[in-house]
């Protein structure tokens, strides 16, 4: 009997683990067992609990059910802790705020939550264990490692659209997210100077309409205000505030948020900022009872830029209100979070810092699109922060790959699997094509050269075979098998990209995508066709040779075409696709075999390929990485938005690859009369210089090179005084 009775718990404790293994459940539940067997949805149940539960859990259960409940049949409980239908299972609730316990065999169903968010949440793992009526004989234990986790639209360029964030609040709500920041920097009510004036009312009516639809996805809707640049530290300003509090609120908004992030002047003051936050905090949020803990971004957000010896940090850990959350992007504007990061920011503002994480975030390489995994972040410290949230891009569609990661990551940690996230949320968003989006997404995953230094894998299982190409290339041989295989990953490439292009399951996502996956399929043919013109040099075959390097030039003129047409945004403008590993791969391989080519039979063909020929050279730490955008005869220095904080003697130099015939210079800075401390030289060979002269109206300054030979530009701070501005533009128009 003993033996028997362990043969059957090992048989049971097997087919969990199989059954677990097929159980998709997002995020990653705590604790999970199953016993193998499904059931099917009765038709005949009874009720209980539904008059105090969670209403929004209760209508979805409903909606599930095909009758009304009747007095015998399959039972169904529902309620929170405390309540009298779940009462018997009130220790298996977890204690943690949105816990739920969810339990479902032959008999009966039981949804139970901490609080009534946790029943939602039970109610969202239901939807997804339903599968053809059937449902498995599971129970779970399970609550989120992290108090806050979500998403905040804090980019720069263009916000998402009405719509778009009322299907991110759904999507939110369906992973297990709770709060939502909105905080776009291009809303004019939301930053100086407008933030002291209500909102028109078509936009108020549409702000109403998302707290609602956030309040139906159980989502914290935090209104996030940016007054920094502009507030004077008096009793107008702070009144104003206090006002624009009181709109929002009327507007059903129960949580709030501060920014003082990207600014310079007397609004850095840590005292007055602290003084001002905790007056709202003890006059607004503790008055109201029903609003959520204040949240704060610092000036200081990261540890590079943080500087201890002045306290900016433990100034606001000193004396800002502990119930204040302080924001925290990690040891740099963008980077993952590490144990030894989040122990060094704790410390100083004494409370568990709320990570803004700056990914998928494009707007510093907005001619890429971010499509990777979620990976890099620490899985040790979910209790050493108190929220994390991720700032997007401003392709609402195409960031809900991260998002989902992050749901995943941020709700269980210990249980994350970057990959395995990865391939369910793209499954998850396109599930008839999931194959061809992940094929886009294996080769559209990182940032390309950017100036925050950050980096993602990308290509990652094509790589070693590309690597092993292009060294026996460069060595001389030609490998066949290695060309055969890349040949099949182009094709893929071009089969997907058709494929994406045509799909209609989600139009909002392709439509988003729709210029890099014309410039995807490019890629996928050129990378076909250089694979073929190195072949047909090796087998001494001049006429194939001659009609795909024509081939490949008008793949190279229409990709160009693309990249100057499209995504033409101020800062990065064009598409980019496939930069880290099969742009180059392309590149190489065309520029070696045409070379090759034009000595072995004296040709003359021209074996370059798209790249930069011109040089930023700089010593302000922050400008050294920029890349250069070449733009028909513009060149420009891609924006840097935050405040740079350029020293005294700073240069920064553009240095053409040859004189150019210049027409004018555009700056802006983001401040008025650069003149006063700044000095911009041209140089007609790069050895001898000349002062230009600034015509400066508000923040634009303007220089007429008059068709001028130039070879160079300078600009330095000739003040003897560190100067905080903005990178927003510098841009040299010329002809060659």
């Amino acid at each position: 009997m003993k033996k028997k009775s362990v043969l059957f718990i090992g048989t049971l404790l097997l087919n969990s683990i199989v059954l677990a293994q097929t159980i998709n459940v997002q995020p990653q539940p705590q604790q999970i067992a199953t016993t193998g067997k499904r059931i099917t949805l009765p038709t005949t149940y009874t009720l209980t609990g539904a008059e105090e539960a969670n209403p929004i859990a209760v209508s979805k259960l409903q909606s599930l059910l095909s009758s009304q409940p009747g007095k015998k049949g399959f039972r169904i409980l529902i309620g929170e802790k405390g309540d009298k239908s779940i009462r018997a299972f009130n220790r298996f609730i977890p204690t943690q705020a949105e816990g739920y316990y969810l339990k479902i065999d032959n008999k009966q169903l039981v949804i139970a939550g901490n609080n009534e968010r946790g029943t939602y949440y039970a109610m969202q793992t239901l939807l997804q264990l339903l599968k053809d009526n059937q449902l498995p004989e599971i129970e779970i234990t399970d609550f989120p490692a992290i108090r806050f986790r979500g998403v905040v639209e804090g980019f720069y360029g263009t916000p998402w659209s009405h719509e778009a964030r009322l299907r991110q609040l759904q999507f939110y709500g369906e992973n297990k997210m709770n709060t939502y920041i909105y905080g776009p920097k291009d809303d004019p009510y939301h930053s100086a100077p407008n933030w002291r004036l209500p909102y028109p009312e078509k936009e108020a009516k549409q702000l109403a309409e998302l707290v609602q639809s956030a309040h139906e996805n159980e989502v914290d809707f935090v209104w996030a205000i940016h007054p920094g640049q502009d507030i004077q530290w008096n009793d107008t300003d702070r009144n104003l505030l206090i006002a624009k509090f009181e709109k929002m609120y009327e507007l059903g908004v129960r949580s709030f948020a501060v920014f003082f992030d990207d600014i310079s002047g007397e609004g850095t003051n840590p005292d007055r900022q602290a003084e001002l936050l905790n007056y709202l905090d003890d006059h607004f949020v503790k008055v109201k009872k029903d609003v959520t803990p204040l949240i704060m971004c610092p000036t200081e957000y990261n540890k590079s830029w943080s500087n201890p010896a002045k306290g900016y940090l433990t100034t606001l850990g000193q004396k800002l209100n502990k119930s204040v959350q302080i924001m925290w992007t990690g040891d740099r504007v963008v980077s993952d979070i590490s144990s030894e990061g989040i122990a060094w920011i704790n410390e100083r503002i004494q409370r568990p810092a709320y990570i803004w994480w700056n990914f998928p975030v494009s707007d510093y390489v907005r001619d890429h699109l971010l499509m990777g995994a979620v990976y890099g972040n620490d899985t040790q410290i979910a209790n050493q922060m108190s929220g994390f949230v991720s700032n997007p891009m401003e392709h609402p569609e195409a960031s809900k790959i991260a998002i989902f990661g992050v749901a995943d990551y941020a709700w269980n940690p210990l249980k994350y699997n970057p990959q395995e996230a990865w391939e369910r949320a793209i499954r998850t968003l396109l599930p008839q094509d999931a194959a061809a989006l992940q094929t886009f997404a294996n080769h559209n995953s990182d940032l390309g050269n950017n100036g925050h230094r950050y980096r993602r894998e990308e290509s990652v299982q094509l790589q070693p075979l590309a690597d092993r190409f292009l060294t026996h290339y460069t060595q001389g041989t030609y490998h066949t098998a290695e060309a055969d295989s890349l040949q099949k990953e182009f094709e893929r490439i071009v089969e997907s990209a058709d494929l994406l292009l045509v799909n209609k399951e989600n139009e909002p996502l392709i439509q988003e995508m729709t210029p890099w996956l014309q410039q995807f399929k490019l890629m996928g043919q050129m990378g076909q066709e250089v694979l073929t013109l190195a072949a047909a040099y090796q087998n001494n075959d001049q006429t194939t040779f001659t009609n795909k390097y024509k081939h490949i030039k008008a793949l190279q003129q229409l990709s160009f075409g693309i990249d100057q047409t499209y995504n033409q945004n101020p800062y990065q403008p064009g598409v980019k696709v496939g930069t880290k590993v099969l742009q180059p791969l392309i590149d190489k391989t065309f520029s070696m075999a045409t070379e090759r080519y034009n000595e072995k039979y004296g040709t003359q063909l021209n074996a370059t390929t798209s790249y930069s020929p011109h040089k930023l050279v700089t010593n302000i730490e922050q400008l050294k990485y920029q890349p250069l955008q070449i733009k028909t005869n513009r060149i420009m220095i891609s924006p840097l938005l935050e405040t740079v904080k350029w020293p005294a003697s700073g240069t920064l130099t553009i240095e053409l690859e040859r004189p150019y015939t210049g027409k004018n210079i555009e700056m802006d800075l983001g401040v008025k009369e650069v003149a006063t401390w700044g000095s911009l030289e041209v140089s007609p060979d790069g050895v001898n210089w000349t002062l230009a002269k600034l015509k400066q109206e508000n923040n634009k300054v303007t220089v007429d090179l008059q068709n001028s030979p130039i070879k160079a530009v300078r600009f330095t701070n000739t003040s003897n005084r560190e100067q905080e501005v903005y990178l927003r533009r510098f841009v040299i128009t010329a002809d060659k």
